[in-house]
């Protein structure tokens, strides 16, 4: 029994590419990607690490932990769209190591001791330092989306400048040439602003750091304040809301993914990231009390927030979700314990793509002006209780919103068709008895 076991685990590893991902040799000097399989990290999990050889001495740089399988998956064309982002990611670390040698090589000498120096403090005034620090400490704690974006980021500056950019550089100018040059490029305004949205948080915290002064930072009043355009529509009425939950479905999987969507929207329009990591201990006092994971490690002083237990979530959970009603448990049973980040993300993304093309059949079914999304439970929400009279200050609340121009932005399209709908009231001449003029 034992010989078989053995086998069929040599097998398994034999089947898997454990090989370098890539390697850079330069001057008696070796880079590479390597999965460190000497110390295992959780249950199948190993780190990725960047391994530097020099004179017969190893030094390792950790990247982030992943299954064996996964990391098979890296060599040669990936698919999954979570290991794409992350492939991207490990090889920009990888580019940025190789970068700091050959400059090294060419400028300074070669050391490992001067290579950890260069790798442990940065540049310190460097903006692209900043920014791959910024992307390794993300992917580290498996923020792997934000890591992504903050990378499109960097790309766009080093597409606008190929100079190694320094805090000082970027002043009030700089930042108006950068957007003329994202919009010359046809960028829109949600690109614009969140791309100098990153640079923006880099800089509040060079800031912080003491590395620029408060005279030479160059955004608030007075400087550089980052546009933010007008919403999209994405809000369903309630009539709408109505006709999606009265459309007749066939199998369980189309049920259970309108059910998921109608429970976000009750749930003051919950965020998918956050709904999925409900657990039955945020249930409390006839209410779900929960803080957003978007803002959990940027922001002090976290929001709870409150949504009422309607008897319609109650069905949903009765219906959906996990039965072992632990308080550590899961509401929905998606998630388990002992995932890694990348797990959690993967496995949130599916839920969404298939929440999403679920509801976008309906709306085409139904004939909406509109494809259905898991954004638009969350605008819907807000969209229909401002239809309804409410105070927009409950509204933000309700939604995490430390801003209330970021709700604004939210309920954009509802002022919109408001003022169609007043305007029309101007020439309404047949209901106030008026037939010619």
């Amino acid at each position: 029994m034992y010989r078989l076991k053995f086998a069929y685990e040599m097998k398994k590893i034999k089947d898997l590419d454990l090989t370098p991902l890539e390697r850079y040799p330069i001057d008696k000097i070796t880079l590479c990607i390597i999965l460190d399989t000497r110390r295992e990290k959780q249950v199948g999990y190993y780190p990725i690490k960047y391994r530097i050889t020099y004179l017969s001495k190893q030094v390792y740089y950790p990247c982030i932990d992943i299954a064996e399988k996964d990391y098979s998956a890296l060599h040669g064309e990936v698919k999954r769209r979570d290991l794409v982002e992350l492939k991207k990611l490990i090889l920009a670390g990888f580019d940025n190591i190789k970068k700091i040698i050959q400059e090294m090589v060419k400028e300074e000498g070669f050391s490992l001791e001067a290579l950890n120096k260069r790798l442990s403090k940065g540049r310190k005034n460097s903006i692209i330092a900043a920014f791959d620090n910024k992307i390794a400490e993300l992917t580290k704690y498996g923020q792997i989306g934000t890591a992504s974006s903050y990378q499109c980021a960097i790309n766009s500056i080093q597409k606008f400048t190929t100079k190694d950019l320094m805090f000082s550089d970027i002043t009030l100018d700089w930042i108006k040439r950068y957007e003329t040059h994202l919009l010359n490029e046809d960028k829109s305004l949600v690109t614009v602003k969140f791309y100098i949205g990153c640079l923006r948080s880099l800089m509040n915290e060079a800031k912080q750091n003491k590395i620029i002064t408060e005279a030479s930072y160059p955004f608030g009043r007075g400087k550089y304040e980052i546009k933010t355009g007008t919403g999209r529509k994405l809000a369903l009425t309630l009539s709408q809301i109505k006709s999606v939950l009265d459309y007749p479905l066939l199998t369980d999987n189309e049920k259970k993914c309108r059910d998921l969507w109608f429970f976000s929207y009750l749930t003051n329009g919950c965020n998918f990231n956050d709904m999925l990591k409900l657990k039955y201990k945020n249930i409390a006092g006839g209410e779900i009390h929960f803080t957003r994971q978007k803002t959990r490690r940027t922001t002090k002083n976290q929001k709870e927030i409150s949504a009422t237990l309607l008897p319609e979530m109650q069905v949903i959970i009765n219906k959906w979700g996990n039965p072992d009603r632990k308080p550590d448990n899961y509401i929905f049973p998606f998630l388990s314990k002992g995932l890694t980040p990348i797990d959690e993300k993967r496995i949130i993304q599916n839920v969404i793509r298939s929440v999403n093309k679920k509801m976008a059949a309906i709306s085409t079914a139904l004939k909406f002006d509109l494809p259905i999304s898991t954004y638009t439970a969350r605008h819907s929400y807000a969209t229909v209780l401002k239809r309804s009279g409410a105070n927009i200050a409950f509204i933000s609340e309700s939604l995490g919103h430390s801003d209330l121009r970021t709700t604004e932005n939210y309920l954009a399209s509802f002022e919109t068709d408001e003022r169609a709908k007043n305007a029309a009231l101007l020439t309404n001449f047949e209901k106030k008895g008026i037939t010619n003029i």
